[in-house]
């Protein structure tokens, strides 16, 4: 048996994605995530008693595409998921992937001090376990 490293979500984050007012519209969203080739965008604070919002596409999918609604007329924050769940640079990946099951998340952002450091997804979390040999 092998004894298991701690890896840490700011160890394994990454840093592809876009922050965006949340008046902006999703072809506004879609154009600038195309442009940094990540499928997140992180919806910023009003002001400092605001949480942060995020979109994902499937957001989008489900509540622009399937729905027919015009990209030009649905501004992110109507389909933003908002305050969202975030995770400390410190936490080991092994709860970060509790929590995504918990929740049913997919990603979440890794904030230390009210700052977005990057983004955590199970992309990061697997890819980082199997190198470091995390599984029995």
């Amino acid at each position: 048996m092998n004894s298991k490293v701690q890896i840490k979500a700011q160890e394994v984050m990454t840093e592809g994605f876009v922050m965006l007012d949340g008046m902006k519209t999703v072809r506004d969203a879609l154009t600038a995530m195309k442009e940094q080739n990540t499928s997140v965008v992180i919806v910023e604070k009003r002001n400092e008693h605001d949480a942060y919002g995020i979109v994902l596409l499937a957001d989008i999918a489900k509540h622009v595409l399937a729905k027919d609604r015009s990209l030009d007329r649905v501004n992110i924050y109507e389909i933003m998921s908002k305050p969202v769940v975030s995770v400390p640079p410190q936490m080991d990946v092994r709860y970060c992937a509790r929590l995504f099951e918990k929740f049913g998340l997919s990603c979440a952002p890794v904030i230390d001090s009210e700052e977005i450091l990057g983004l955590v997804g199970y992309k990061e979390l697997l890819l980082n376990a199997f190198e470091h040999d995390q599984f029995e």
